[in-house]
């Protein structure tokens, strides 16, 4: 691998698609230049490393001028005119300038805009595509993942009466990226049809990810209308398409009680809930079905259904090693989500893929509801080779960019196998 030196490290302010500011970086070695645009989550586990806001009354205090200025001053001055051999080099250069666990003197989202940009250009350096220059950094063999497409939304997502934030299609029983995603594609407006037969014209109102916000309060309710819309669309239900749901539910948590469906419920309650819809509807995943700090609950529920249910942990990890060790040694969950910026460099996020990995659990790349048209999760998704991405409703330009970069690669690398992933029995 060719080194680099950076002649160029700059940052400037853009906006992601809920028009709130986010931060794009431009590095550069005096031949390449390539730039990286930084999302913003909702829904945030308190663990998540710090995004950098300005406070003050500009954009409500979402201003990212601060990490503008931590990019273009001390991140610039610890990288220009140095020689780097990788991407992990220039990253433990800002994480040692930083200083503290979570990122918070320069700011999550003022590191990881230069560590996105920087692998970028090491690709590129490289005659590398991005993934593969992932793949050489992970050790892992591409693959195309199966997508996760959330099309109807709740929770923080949507305003509505639906306490689950996510309730999503997984089209793994197709043979390429491009069935996969022509299937999600017609399932999305056959869902759009039926809500608006069901509940009227505003049914097809749709959230932060892109995906419907039905006048529904069950979750129950939701789950029948994408079976019923699957089947609609002349797929079938639990051989072509799977359904899985996002509980996120650390925001429908109090004091020991979740709130679900207007129902009160202690977390065995809860669980029985969540095995009572996996034995109604074709569910193949969970994920954050407890509050971000119940490993033991996570654990009780893996080990009742793990065996046939993908249990997803995502507040309870944060992308963050320590976190998902501890999750291991309590096998609290059978699969962790890998977001790039709750751990903050493309490095770590990397390493924490690899640990659950070889852990034997699954891993799911992730965007976040805050996005932006920066595809850089797909080739991300694809060089780690896990197998499973989630990145919103086949609806909205910064979720469609993932999807499209993903069949550009699958066009251009047609050796590059579609994702063997199986939901424990279930393709």
């Amino acid at each position: 691998m060719k080194r680099i030196i950076f002649e160029q490290v700059r940052a400037r302010q853009i906006f992601d698609s809920r028009g709130n500011p986010t931060i794009q970086a431009y590095t550069g070695d005096g031949e390449i230049t390539t730039t990286a645009s930084v999302p913003s989550g909702a829904s945030t586990g308190r663990h998540e490393a710090l995004e950098l806001r300005d406070g003050g009354i500009e954009f409500g205090g979402k201003g990212v001028n601060r990490a503008i200025e931590n990019v273009e001053g001390p991140i610039a001055s610890s990288l220009i005119h140095r020689s780097f051999a990788d991407v992990r080099e220039v990253d433990l250069t800002m994480i040692k300038l930083d200083g503290t666990p979570n990122k918070s003197a320069l700011g999550a989202n003022a590191i990881l805009s230069v560590s996105m940009a920087a692998a970028r250009l090491f690709s590129r350096k490289n005659g590398l595509e991005l993934f593969e220059y992932i793949s050489s950094v992970s050790g892992r063999r591409p693959s195309i993942p199966v997508p996760m497409l959330n099309i109807i939304n709740g929770g923080v997502h949507a305003g509505g009466e639906l306490a689950v934030q996510e309730f999503l299609i997984v089209p793994s029983g197709f043979k390429n990226i491009f069935d996969a995603l022509r299937a999600s594609s017609e399932i999305y407006q056959s869902l759009k049809a039926h809500l608006k037969r069901k509940y009227g014209p505003f049914a097809s109102n749709i959230g932060d990810e892109g995906g419907f916000v039905p006048p529904v309060k069950k979750t129950e309710d939701a789950l029948q209308s994408i079976v019923e819309s699957v089947t609609e669309a002349g797929y079938s239900p639990g051989t072509d398409v799977f359904l899985a749901i996002d509980a996120a539910a650390s925001e429908f948590y109090r004091d020991g009680i979740y709130v679900i469906d207007g129902k009160e419920m202690e977390p065995a309650e809860l669980g029985d809930y969540y095995i009572s819809l996996a034995s109604k509807f074709p569910i193949v995943s969970i994920e954050d079905p407890y509050d971000e700090e119940a490993f033991e609950d996570f654990a009780i529920l893996n080990k009742r259904i793990g065996s046939k249910v993908q249990l997803i942990g995502d507040d309870i990890y944060v992308t963050n090693s320590a976190r998902i060790r501890r999750g291991i040694e309590m096998k609290s969950s059978n699969a962790v989500l890998i977001k790039l910026n709750q751990i903050g460099t493309v490095s770590e996020t990397v390493d924490s893929s690899l640990l659950a990995v070889n852990a034997g659990m699954n891993a799911v790349v992730s965007h976040r509801s805050g996005e932006t048209t920066d595809d850089f999760i797909a080739d991300l998704a694809v060089g780690l080779g896990t197998g499973q991405i989630k990145t919103g409703a086949p609806a909205r330009g910064e979720r469609v960019a993932k999807y499209n970069r993903l069949m550009e690669i699958a066009s251009g690398h047609p050796d590059i196998p579609f994702s063997s992933v199986v939901f424990f029995g279930r393709k």
